[in-house]
């Protein structure tokens, strides 16, 4: 079967074989047969070792398939099911999890470090305990999620990592209210994702900031009050807010320059939710001082704040009554094959959400 993958870390292409066999196929894993997979910005990561991950490795994340085979003792799917690949899967009996922050659940960790795949002799891992890059893929039971009648595979990859992101960081960890004041830094498939929550949670303003023209065209589109330019935030904060400050800022990029900018766009008591991930040394450039005076609540947002399943349903719920529409933020199809050309326009910024023909 077809898989994309890496051998080592700096990788800036992924190789593409046709020999690759899915393996640990036993007591308590589902075999899925994956239907649709996106390509998301965690993928990069995951090449340039950012989000750090066992090698050689198959990447890919966020994915939704048919269930083929079930193992010994699983009983949550059975053959035929529809499935979304939730990669923060939650054991429902930790320390996290009766405290509902199953996102926070380490029970997955394990699967992250067991070989799923193997080509050429050679075993290899599956990035984020998924491997959605491939034509098939065995899974630990608990990364398979029901997918709801009424949801498409398309609409139920994108649920498996970036619209979850960035609805719930909206609706979860922010807790915005009709009336508030939003402002989205980086409009990727995450910031794009959060625009589309603020303006279903009842936001006054949303105003979206890309450095890159067509993804504030883009922003307009899915419901942002406004699209600026970075150099432009200052401004638009004091047309939309009077000069006060939003009551949220949601970053969505994961760096520090972009953190300042959302945290001085943020109002005194407001939420600056960081949505994006950055690196083990990117230090937040914010002193003691401004911390204590402003009162401003930084707010991390771990895949929407919230236990994952729960996550699902609730959009999955908006998706089937027809309040987000997910597959138009599917810009470009392309096959497996063509992964590389994927890579370059994310990189780009020329594509939204890229969906994967496997």
């Amino acid at each position: 079967m077809l898989a994309a993958m890496i051998t080592a870390p700096g990788a800036t292409e992924l190789e593409v074989r046709d020999d690759v066999e899915a393996i640990g196929f036993g007591p308590g894993t589902v075999r899925v047969a994956i239907r649709a997979t996106s390509l998301c910005h965690s993928d990069l990561s995951g090449m340039n070792g950012t989000i750090p991950a066992p090698m050689p490795l198959v990447l890919g994340h966020e994915g939704a398939g048919e269930v083929l085979e079930v193992g010994e003792g699983v009983t949550h799917v059975r053959p035929g099911d529809r499935v979304i690949v939730n990669w923060r899967p939650s054991c429902g009996e930790c320390a996290w999890c009766v405290r509902g922050q199953g996102q926070l659940c380490q029970s997955g960790n394990a699967a992250m470090m067991t070989p799923a795949f193997r080509s050429g002799g050679q075993d290899f891992f599956r990035f984020m305990g998924a491997g959605t890059f491939a034509q098939e893929v065995v899974l630990n039971a608990g990364f398979a999620s029901p997918v709801p009648d009424g949801v498409s595979y398309d609409a139920a990859a994108l649920i498996g990592c970036g619209v979850t992101t960035g609805v719930d960081a909206v609706f979860n960890t922010a807790g915005v209210r009709p009336g508030e004041t939003v402002a989205v830094i980086g409009c990727g498939g995450v910031g794009i994702s959060a625009i589309l929550g603020a303006k279903a949670a009842g936001a006054s303003h949303v105003v979206a900031v890309d450095p890159v023209a067509a993804r504030r065209e883009w922003a307009l589109s899915f419901g942002a009050t406004a699209a600026v330019a970075p150099e432009a935030l200052a401004d638009a904060a004091a047309e939309a807010t009077g000069g006060l400050g939003f009551d949220h800022v949601i970053e969505a990029v994961g760096r520090p320059a972009t953190f300042r900018s959302a945290y001085d766009a943020t109002r005194r008591g407001g939420n600056v939710v960081l949505v994006g991930v950055g690196g083990a040394k990117d230090d937040f450039p914010i002193s003691m001082w401004e911390l204590s005076a402003g009162e401003k609540r930084v707010l991390p947002s771990f895949y929407g704040g919230d236990t994952v399943t729960r996550t699902y349903a609730r959009i999955a719920e908006l998706v089937r009554t027809g309040r987000l529409d997910l597959e138009r933020l599917i810009t470009h199809r392309l096959p497996l094959t063509g992964i590389n050309e994927a890579l370059g326009l994310m990189r780009s910024g020329e594509a939204l959400r890229i969906a994967l023909t496997v």
